[in-house]
């Protein structure tokens, strides 16, 4: 059914206006209730969320929230970065692949329904499964105050850290990184907070 609240983006002027209003469409058919999170179309069902739609300069696309729990039989799903763990995207350039594959588009929403319906859940990496960048190993085991402050944020946060850190190329990167993030480890907060 759909939500009034997300009306304005698909009214929106943008690149991709025929394709969302078209996906719009078709994931309506589907009996999910249409929701507006992160300013964007979320489909839910039983108040959990399953796809939404988004879009970006190259492309626009259907991200199902547990997409690496679907079968993907056609291997159509993508991993946005390396870091993604559960959500999968079917991206389109235009209309025709919409429009084209909407009954293929239907049984990849109809199965992201019966898994949520399911129960079962992802399982995500351990913070411990993460690269501890050693500039960073270093910095906690020469400060114990550092380590007991870290070792006392939320999982998310301890995680969006070490990415964060790790992602850099150049040691001289991840100490700059670090160096500038130790106040607010310190505090308690994460990199967003």
């Amino acid at each position: 059914m759909m939500n009034p609240k997300a009306d304005w983006f698909f009214e929106e002027d943008s690149n991709w206006q025929k394709e969302y209003k078209a996906l719009r469409t078709i994931v309506n058919s589907c009996g999910l209730t249409e929701e507006l999170k992160w300013g964007v179309p979320c489909y839910t069902v039983q108040g959990n969320n399953v796809v939404l739609i988004h879009g970006f300069k190259d492309y626009c696309a259907l991200l199902f929230h547990k997409g690496v729990l679907l079968s993907d039989e056609q291997q159509l799903l993508i991993q946005q970065t390396k870091n993604v763990q559960a959500a999968r995207q079917l991206r389109f350039t235009n209309l025709e692949e919409i429009v084209s594959n909407e009954k293929l588009l239907k049984t990849y929403i109809y199965e992201a329904v019966e898994v949520e319906r399911s129960g079962v859940q992802v399982q995500y990496k351990k913070t411990e499964d993460f690269e501890m960048p050693d500039e960073f190993r270093v910095k906690l085991d020469s400060d114990p105050n550092l380590k007991t402050a870290f070792d006392g944020l939320s999982e998310g946060r301890k995680k969006g850290y070490l990415l964060f850190f790790s992602s850099a190329k150049q040691s001289k990167t991840r100490e700059s990184r670090i160096e500038k993030n130790l106040d607010r480890i310190l505090m308690g907060k994460g990199l967003d907070d």
